[in-house]
């Protein structure tokens, strides 16, 4: 079972681990914090993979469901829907492992708006194997979310959301073993997040917001109580601020700062090289809820893992769009660090956004994320029936 676990898991988080080959020869061992369903980390989104994925304080749209619910009610629009695929690791060589998802809001009323959204990941298909090196079947692991959650103003320029979510993560279809009874592991999980509106149409200004996001049960894929992993609670702080030039040109600058609220898994062995077996077993038995908590004090330098995005979108007329962004990762989260681009077009109510993850590195040290796509079709409209005559607001 831990060959299988551990297996599905480099796959899963081989988007995390490119420069772990670069610490094996260091003599102080790299602990890289690693969770249960890390798709939930990749960024669903192509106007937000243009900017470097930020996503928490930039304007309402489609996709805020993903990034930060309560940005909704101060939609341009009163009805989002976003659809976005991203072929996954490409630069690796794999052809059948992709992300769909697809989102949307719809206001209640200028002050509260409903919304939902779903992802899909493929890991396309697998060859199972025992400790022996023996097949012991072939698999199509795959995972989902699927959220619904309610927002609302507090205010002229504040607002309050949350979310609730299902998580589905089946990631030993196919495998037998004869110790081992696997299953697909399920999560609920919740969103709680805030926004402050201070930007205006005419005039630009600051946006802010704060997200504390997958706050859930742990995962399982046995029916083994203590063989259950985190889920990637994250608490995320935003700011953007927009520069109105004229009425045709105007140009966003954001910052997005998120830290994961897992405790750092204590190192498999001790100083004298034996298996650490008592504060594993103490690692894997800590309440969810202390978890959260003791992220920030397991004395594992944590600070250190808090990841990083900046980026900018200049938009003009409304219409077209042009995106930059820089991600920056610490090598104990992972240590992805890139750079991206992305364009957008909108005219009346149909939108396509379009990113493109630069290459950085070479060799080992290549990011496995070089060259990655991402293809975003974007449809804003109103509750009225004349919304197909009037161009739509970009978000």
């Amino acid at each position: 079972m831990n060959r299988l676990k551990t297996g599905l898991t480099a796959l899963l988080g081989s988007f995390f681990a490119f420069t772990g080959s670069t610490h094996a020869q260091t003599a102080q061992p790299l602990n890289v914090l690693t969770t249960a369903t890390p798709f939930l980390r990749i960024s669903p989104d192509a106007r937000a993979g243009g900017m470097g994925d930020i996503g928490l304080a930039t304007s309402a749209d489609a996709a805020s469901p993903f990034y930060n619910l309560a940005k909704t009610p101060f939609a341009k629009k009163d009805i989002g829907i976003g659809f976005t695929y991203t072929p996954w690791l490409k630069d690796l060589g794999l052809n059948d492992v992709y992300l769909l998802a697809a989102s949307g809001y719809y206001k209640l009323s200028p002050n509260e708006a409903i919304s939902a959204s779903i992802r899909y990941f493929s890991l396309g298909n697998i060859q199972f194997t025992d400790y022996s090196g023996n097949e012991v079947g072939n698999g199509h692991p795959r995972e989902m979310s699927a959220d619904i959650g309610y927002a609302r103003k507090l205010g002229d320029k504040l607002s309050l959301a949350m979310a609730a979510r299902y998580i589905y993560s089946n990631l030993t279809s196919g495998a037998t073993s004869t110790s081992s009874t696997y299953k697909a592991g399920t999560s609920i999980a919740a969103d709680i997040s805030v926004y402050y509106n201070g930007a205006t149409e005419d005039r630009g200004g600051w946006n802010f917001g704060l997200a504390v996001t997958n706050l859930g049960e742990k995962i399982g894929y046995t029916n083994v109580a203590t063989e259950k992993d985190y889920i990637p609670a994250d608490l995320g702080l935003g700011a953007a601020y927009t520069k109105v030039f004229d009425e045709d040109n105007k140009i966003t600058f954001g910052l997005d700062l998120h830290k994961l609220l897992v405790p750092a898994a204590p190192l498999s062995v001790d100083n004298g090289g034996s298996i650490d077996s008592a504060n594993l077993a103490n690692y894997k038995s800590k309440p969810v809820v202390s978890s959260w908590f003791s992220s920030f004090s397991d004395g594992s330098n944590q600070l250190k893992t808090v990841q990083a995005s900046i980026g900018a979108e200049y938009g003009y007329q409304d219409q077209f769009f042009f995106r930059t962004g820089y991600f920056y990762e610490s090598d104990q989260s992972g240590g992805r660090k890139y750079f991206s681009v992305g364009v957008g077009l909108k005219y009346n109510v149909m939108g396509l956004n379009f990113s493109y993850l630069v290459p950085s590195g070479s060799g080992t040290t290549r990011s496995p994320l070089s060259n990655t796509l991402r293809f975003g079709l974007v449809f804003d409209l109103d509750k009225d029936d004349n919304a197909s005559s009037t161009p739509a607001a970009t978000n």
